[in-house]
């Protein structure tokens, strides 16, 4: 018996790296397409191409039946419809195969009164680029209900995890990890949304997995880890091989250094999240990825910051 074929197209970010290593994991034949293999994944075949290519793409995928597209762009990138043709140009290289797509949606896409995200919940996005995710999504909406495409959105929050850099961990909480400090960011006691990638990825495979029992177009929200600042730099502070000074980071940094950088003038703009809580929720996805799915938090934590201080050689 053969086994089951994935590509994921954009091997090499956050999502297409912990993807591809649980479907490898799982048993799949992976191919991971990229501008070049960066993050090499053993047991994954690479196929050099440019998402700017719809053939390149196109030819990668080939008769392969179910696709991650992990492809983005730089934060700042997003605006004057690039990030909407980035995703045509996805769609257009699946033709009408009726392949099975898989994307990571993220939180943007609601408002911020709402405090419990489900998939059911309309969206009512207060951001440029909470519109621009709604955009985004409702054209694979529109694919799949052409026949053209089944289409599966995985929602989940700011991602974190071993083998991870440019998220919140290394750009922010432990950028001062040399000299033993640890910033952590939200506001105290407001829960935050976060999602341990290799648990991302598992829970992409099992939506493959599943994905004949799933309808042409399907939204999931991962739960992933709801918890405080505080929750979160207690166990930091736990797996550290260092003593740490913890202290929150000042988000006002952000802003003015966003009048001089694109990126982060963008980013501050998302900072109602690190201010309101809002949980994701999904019993239907609970009931697919099964009982004691989700890596224990405490472990997670230590898998992510341990190699983190190993790499950086903080002081003993």
């Amino acid at each position: 018996m053969s086994k089951p074929r994935v590509i994921v197209v954009g091997i090499n970010g956050h999502v297409g790296h912990h993807a591809a290593k649980a479907f490898v994991a799982a048993g799949w034949e992976v191919t991971g397409f990229g501008r070049s293999n960066r993050q090499p994944v053993a047991g994954v075949r690479f196929v050099q191409g440019d998402a700017d290519d719809v053939e390149s793409m196109r030819a990668a995928i080939g008769e392969i039946d179910v696709v991650v597209n992990a492809l983005n762009l730089p934060y700042h990138h997003w605006d004057k419809g690039r990030k909407e043709a980035l995703t045509e140009r996805v769609i257009a290289a699946l033709g009408t195969s009726g392949k099975t797509l898989l994307f990571p949606g993220n939180i943007y896409n609601y408002a911020a009164t709402d405090r419990v995200v489900t998939p059911d919940l309309p969206q009512r996005p207060q951001t440029p680029r909470g519109e621009i995710r709604v955009r985004v999504e409702q054209l694979y909406r529109e694919a799949a209900a052409r026949g053209d495409i089944q289409a599966l959105i995985l929602r989940a929050g700011d991602f974190y995890g071993p083998e991870s850099t440019g998220d919140w961990f290394d750009l922010v909480m432990l950028a001062q990890a040399k000299k033993r400090k640890l910033q952590l960011m939200g506001s105290k006691g407001v829960g935050h949304a976060w999602a341990y990638l290799p648990d991302v990825g598992r829970a992409f495979e099992k939506l493959a997995w599943h994905r004949k029992e799933l309808g042409a177009f399907e939204t999931f929200h991962f739960a992933g880890n709801y918890v405080t600042p505080e929750q979160l730099g207690e166990a930091i502070v736990a797996a550290t091989p260092v003593a740490l000074k913890v202290s929150m980071f000042p988000r006002w940094v952000i802003g003015a250094i966003g009048l001089v950088n694109p990126m982060m003038r963008e980013i501050d703009k998302m900072g109602y999240l690190w201010e309101q809580p809002m949980e994701l929720r999904d019993p239907r996805l609970d009931a697919i990825l099964g009982p004691d799915f989700a890596t224990p938090f405490a472990d997670a934590v230590a898998e992510t910051v341990v190699p983190f201080f190993k790499a950086h050689k903080a002081a003993a």
